[in-house]
């Protein structure tokens, strides 16, 4: 197991979450938040709050660490998580979209697992 290598992919992970939660909602009293679990490797992207009378909790982004590769099991994002991590230099062959079905991901041009 490479250590630098997940080291380095938790900090762009964690770098990435929390640069989306920091952006404001301007429409309602909704509060950004990300919760970094580098035991278990789980890093999520939360929102929480009140849209009027509608209460708002949700996970917009959960990425795991498994076996060395980033799984995206949630991805609430406009453009897509992926994109984002891409940028940072993370190779596609180690992003899994968790997402889609497993026999869908051989065509996603990502890792399959």
């Amino acid at each position: 197991m490479d250590y630098t290598k997940l080291d380095d992919y938790r900090q762009v992970i964690e770098t990435i979450l929390s640069e989306y939660a920091s952006l404001p909602y301007s429409y309602a009293n909704i509060q950004s938040e990300v919760v970094f679990d580098r035991t278990h490797d789980r890093y999520l992207w939360m929102d929480i709050g009140w849209d009027g009378d509608r209460r708002i909790h949700g996970c917009l982004v959960h990425i795991d660490l498994i076996d060395g590769k980033i799984w995206i099991q949630r991805d609430g994002t406009e453009e897509g998580i992926a994109a984002d991590l891409e940028r940072a230099g993370i190779p596609k062959e180690d992003i899994v979209l968790g997402f889609r079905p497993p026999e869908l991901r051989p065509y996603t041009g990502y890792a399959v697992a």
